[in-house]
């Protein structure tokens, strides 16, 4: 199992742990109780971490590339932090033909980081979504809950100017 290096260093607390080892111990012993321990354990650190699911693994007994096979392929499931502003580009079609590709490359070459990933400081993470439901505005983005539309890879800048 080949595991990218995070762009956070994983920065937990002992209350988290103890609170999810809490969690792992009050619901390991029942049947399908593996994705309601991973979302809580979401829950308490925000994503989901490889410690985090080292802990999962070792408290309820299932091999390591179980745990992060299904962090990996549910779409609920964070393995990196979100920044405190979290940017999501709609790559839907109406979003996707207006240019949203070349939006979304702005922002991670603006950033220097990727799809899926956060800031070194936290500030912001960028993830691609399928539709914001703003298609008359394409392409759009979002910052939290702040719809940006009509954009242009030269507008980006200024936007991400606004919450420096």
């Amino acid at each position: 199992m080949a595991l990218k290096k995070p762009s956070v260093p994983f920065s937990g607390t002992a209350e988290q742990e103890a609170q999810l080892r809490q969690v792992i111990a009050e619901l390991k012993d029942e049947p399908g109780s593996l994705m309601p321990i991973m979302q809580k354990a979401q829950d308490i650190y925000g994503y989901l971490p490889i410690e985090v699911q080292t802990i999962i693994a070792e408290e309820t007994d299932t091999p390591l590339e179980r745990i992060y096979g299904i962090a990996t392929f549910y779409a609920q499931f964070a393995l990196e932090p979100k920044g405190k502003y979290q940017i999501s580009v709609c790559l839907g079609t109406a979003c996707y033909v207006k240019g949203a590709a070349q939006i979304l490359e702005k922002i991670e070459n603006d950033l220097g980081i990727k799809s899926g990933q956060c800031t070194s400081d936290g500030k912001f993470s960028i993830d691609a979504c399928r539709c914001i439901g703003a298609c008359g505005l394409a392409p759009v983005m979002m910052i939290n809950d702040e719809v940006y539309g009509r954009l242009t890879p030269d507008d980006i800048p200024g936007i991400l100017a606004k919450y420096e």
